[in-house]
């Protein structure tokens, strides 16, 4: 091993455990129970934190909202991402600049349009209304695109001659052959939802449509006093399933990054 491999081990260990230090100081804080007698390890905190504020009911919204956001972004994108790579239209290359130029805009920059046409829609406070925006994706349509133009035409035309229509060779050929890229896009998808929180904060005005990040802020508001052991609690009630869900199918999940060719 050279010098420089084991500097860049050295550097890599350091930011490994600078990066989950605070993640285990929640994990510790949340399992230390205190009291008069003494502290004392426990699950009381998570328990005393899920009782404090309709969790189950969070985590309901947000998978309803994760999911039907995921699914919706795939099938609109790959819908889009088919025609911009396989079909010759009118200002093909303008509508697809749209769309790379979508990916420069912070979506913060549509948020009060946005406001008002889900509020003309009827939509606020509503799981419809806090995912309508997100229901297309700037992002997934650009990056399916990159996988569907790597497709070989052989496989195409063999799907022609066995009389597919093109829906029918997006289905036997495209989808297949981008299946690592579809899967690695859903998972930033699902992180990048799961963990979304200023657009849901505005919409949702009731805990029957609350996601859990917001819901957790409004666990930790300060009218409820700061509790720090039952903030890492509920921390913890919020990052925990996306975190062991990671940790169970990390080999597959880092797969298909690397044959998507996500870095």
């Amino acid at each position: 091993m050279t010098t420089s491999d084991r500097i860049e081990r050295v550097l890599a260990w350091v930011a490994g455990l600078l990066w989950i230090a605070p993640l285990a100081y929640v994990f510790v804080r949340s399992v230390i129970v205190e009291s008069p007698a003494g502290s004392r390890f426990g699950f009381d905190n998570l328990v005393n934190a899920w009782g404090a504020a309709p969790f189950g009911q969070y985590y309901l919204n947000t998978t309803l909202l994760v999911v039907g956001i995921t699914l919706a972004q795939l099938v609109f994108g790959a819908l889009a991402a088919y025609a911009f790579a396989r079909f010759t239209f009118p200002f093909k290359n303008a509508l697809f600049a749209f769309v790379l130029i979508q990916l420069m805009i912070f979506p913060e920059v549509f948020m009060s349009e946005n406001y008002r046409t889900v509020a003309g829609f009827g939509l606020l406070d509503t799981i419809t209304g806090i995912g309508l925006p997100y229901v297309a994706s700037a992002f997934c349509i650009f990056f399916l695109r990159q996988a569907f133009m790597t497709v070989p035409n052989e496989l195409v035309e063999a799907a022609q001659v066995e009389g597919s229509s093109r829906l029918g060779i997006l289905w036997k050929v495209f989808l297949p052959a981008a299946k690592p890229s579809l899967i690695a896009y859903a998972l930033v998808s699902v992180s990048t939802q799961w963990n979304n929180f200023l657009w849901p904060m505005i919409v949702a005005t009731s805990d029957e449509t609350r996601p859990i990040t917001v819901g957790l802020v409004r666990f930790l508001a300060p009218e409820t006093g700061m509790d720090f052991p039952k903030m890492a609690a509920g921390t913890v009630i919020v990052i925990g399933p996306l975190l062991a869900a990671f940790l169970i199918g990390q080999r597959g999940f880092i797969n298909s990054f690397l044959r998507s060719g996500i870095k």
